[in-house]
């Protein structure tokens, strides 16, 4: 064959080829044109492959969802069931048995004190009952001679003056006598003591013993602390952000010390002031017998926040991908080439508090939630094969 021919049928195969490859560039271009692109928040999925994903939808709830709030406080009684004892004019103690943990009774003897001052008060004040009865009788007998015009005007006066004062004298002393525990009404010369006791203003235990046998007392002396526990509280310590998250009769679980057990109370007052370090108090009563809470203990509490009717789903429905929060909502069914497909986009919310295994959320605007079809089972599962870009859907 001529070289001339050669050059010839090289040229014509040539020609065959590029048209060939026109044809086949133009074919794919075509497909690619009729391919579905699909959008990086829409996950695809068949019928199969959602049987085995365990995929369930649901609606969007209302549900009242609480919150919680921990804090730190420390357990408080009263004022009216702590009690300070000491001797309201002093003296020597003569006798003390009790030690700090001790329990008594409303009514059972503390202390005895000894003080030659309670000897001069009785002293004082029968002389003085003595003395006044002498001058009531006196000041009637005046009186009755004054209206006979027996009696001067004068002396009446002057007889008054005395009954009154010896009057106000008796009164005076009685009150100094029930001040150390004497009863007036029973003194009499043949019972006047040089010591006198000291009471238990109330059932509870002892918290502190200051004094012993001998010991010298003066009346700003605290010989003993008396604590009830019949009625406990907390005093609870709060951020200023949660002032708006707690309100009276709010209920309060706590535990003390390492225990796992749960005590409740019941809030009863809030702090009406801030303090410089941007904490406010809050007052709880103790509702339920706790028999080893002890005045003074620390205590981890959590204060159940005010519950509100919220969006909320079930906690598995929210999954975290890329530090944000998504569910996935039922987009459309489609068919491809005979097979069947379902759609599920990706849609990011907020999350709120979580309670009972429901978790607030807050929706996109304009979302529907009471059309809106959540994936509530198997979120993770198209989580994943959205991250797997096909390892799962199609």
């Amino acid at each position: 064959m001529s070289k001339k021919n050669i050059i010839i049928i090289m040229m014509f195969l040539s020609f065959i080829l590029i048209i060939g490859a026109c044809k086949n560039g133009a074919k794919n271009n075509k497909e690619a044109e009729n391919k579905e692109v699909i959008p990086e928040n829409i996950v695809e999925m068949r019928d199969d492959q959602i049987k085995l994903a365990d995929i369930q939808l649901s609606s969007i709830e209302l549900r009242s969802l609480s919150g919680t709030i921990k804090v730190n406080g420390l357990v408080a009684v009263p004022p009216q069931n702590f009690a300070t004892i000491s001797a309201p004019m002093g003296g020597f103690v003569r006798s003390c048995s009790l030690i700090p943990g001790n329990t008594v009774k409303k009514g059972q003897v503390v202390a005895i004190i000894e003080n030659q001052e309670f000897i001069d008060i009785q002293q004082n004040y029968l002389e003085a009952k003595n003395k006044l009865e002498f001058a009531e009788n006196d000041y009637k007998r005046h009186n009755d001679l004054y209206k006979n015009n027996v009696y001067s005007q004068q002396n009446v006066q002057q007889v008054t003056t005395d009954y009154k004062n010896l009057k106000a004298q008796v009164k005076s002393l009685t009150q100094k006598l029930a001040l150390i525990g004497i009863n007036a009404a029973s003194l009499n010369e043949d019972n006047i003591s040089r010591e006198v006791k000291l009471y238990s203003p109330f059932d509870g235990f002892i918290k502190t013993v200051n004094v012993n046998i001998g010991k010298y007392v003066t009346p700003s002396d605290a010989m003993f602390e008396i604590v009830n526990t019949s009625h406990l509280f907390l005093e609870l310590t709060l951020f200023e952000k949660d002032a708006d998250k707690v309100e009276i009769a709010q209920k309060i679980k706590f535990m003390i010390n390492n225990e796992t057990e749960q005590h409740d109370a019941v809030i009863t007052q809030t702090g009406k002031a801030i303090n410089p370090d941007k904490t406010f108090k809050v007052y709880a009563n103790v509702t339920d017998e706790c028999m080893n809470i002890i005045p003074g203990m620390y205590v981890n509490a959590i204060i159940e926040a005010t519950s509100n009717k919220v969006s909320a789903l079930p906690s598995e429905a929210i999954v975290s991908f890329d530090d944000k929060d998504y569910i996935f909502v039922f987009e459309k069914n489609k068919t491809e080439d005979g097979r069947a497909f379902s759609e599920y986009r990706m849609v990011e919310v907020q999350k709120g508090v979580s309670e009972n295994g429901y978790t607030a959320i807050i929706l996109p605007k304009g979302m529907d939630m009471n059309t809106t079809k959540v994936v509530i089972k198997g979120a993770y599962n198209l989580l994943s094969a959205k991250k797997n870009a096909g390892d799962m859907a199609c």
